[in-house]
């Protein structure tokens, strides 16, 4: 009589932070990266367009000679990167691309010192654990004597506190894949809030990291739950249900959803704007 077969590993979720942070909402996970074909999304917003522009425009300017590291390029390069997609008109589009031109420059000049090399800039980074096979993309991986920092930047409307960077699985999982792919001391990470110039940190412990990547991994697990439900031949809104609420006005598959929809309000691709 044969011996069983061994039971082969069970294999790693891949995974990055921002999709695990879909599964907030079931359903928009599934909208998002299983069903087949993906439901049209809604128009492009006009706060993420800012974002890109401003992202794009200091991760180009690291990337320019040393004498051309100065602030009022940092200007242009945000005129260089700017997209009118999802504003309302070409004049809010302009206030808008003035605005985050000055966020830039104003920026460059109290934060950054353009000696100070950047160990990393829109560094991908990765890193297993025992579920998951975790990759994420950082804007930008300083060093700070022997240690490494992750430094995000941020537009919102909202400015930053020491609870955001306490609580967000996202950096605590950069700071896993940052010493992993680095080899370095890394605990450090910052949120550098660009309108308002506030920046909030929070040093991490191996402890704390642990309790980001266990809460990761739980979600995984209910994930891949899901999942092979569904596959099964199980109803995809009972495996995936809505989790209405207030937030899904800014849902890219609010039109594909009725429980968002009579959770929330319709809003204008420009809502998200910070005053001006």
């Amino acid at each position: 009589m044969s011996e069983p077969l061994p039971r082969m590993p069970q294999p790693l979720f891949a995974c990055t932070p921002s999709r695990l942070a879909a599964f907030d909402c079931p359903r928009r996970y599934r909208f998002t990266y299983l069903d087949k074909p993906r439901p049209a999304s809604g128009p492009p917003w006009a706060h993420n367009t800012l974002g890109a522009a401003v992202h794009t425009a200091l991760a180009r300017w690291w990337s320019l000679p040393r004498a051309k590291r100065t602030p009022d390029e940092g200007e242009r390069l945000t005129d260089r990167a700017w997209s009118p997609l999802g504003f309302k008109d070409d004049a809010q589009s302009q206030r808008y691309r003035d605005v985050a031109a000055r966020w830039v420059r104003d920026y460059l000049a109290e934060h950054v010192a353009p000696d100070d090399e950047p160990i990393g800039v829109e560094r991908t980074v990765a890193a297993p654990t025992r579920r998951l096979a975790m990759s994420g993309r950082v804007d930008r991986i300083d060093q700070r004597g022997q240690d490494l920092v992750v430094v995000d930047y941020k537009t919102g409307r909202s400015g930053v506190s020491v609870d955001d960077a306490r609580g967000s699985l996202a950096l605590a999982l950069y700071v896993v894949g940052t010493r992993r792919a680095l080899r370095r001391p890394c605990r450090r990470v910052e949120l550098h809030h660009l309108p308002s110039g506030e920046i909030a940190s929070f040093e991490h412990t191996d402890e704390s990291l642990a309790r980001h990547v266990a809460r990761a991994e739980a979600t995984a697990e209910d994930i891949v739950t899901a999942t092979d439900t569904l596959q099964s031949g199980a109803d995809p809104d009972d495996v995936f249900p809505a989790a209405p609420g207030t937030v899904c006005s800014w849902c890219d598959f609010r039109a594909h959803c009725a429980e968002g929809r009579a959770a929330s309000q319709p809003v204008s691709p420009w809502a998200a704007l910070p005053p001006l």
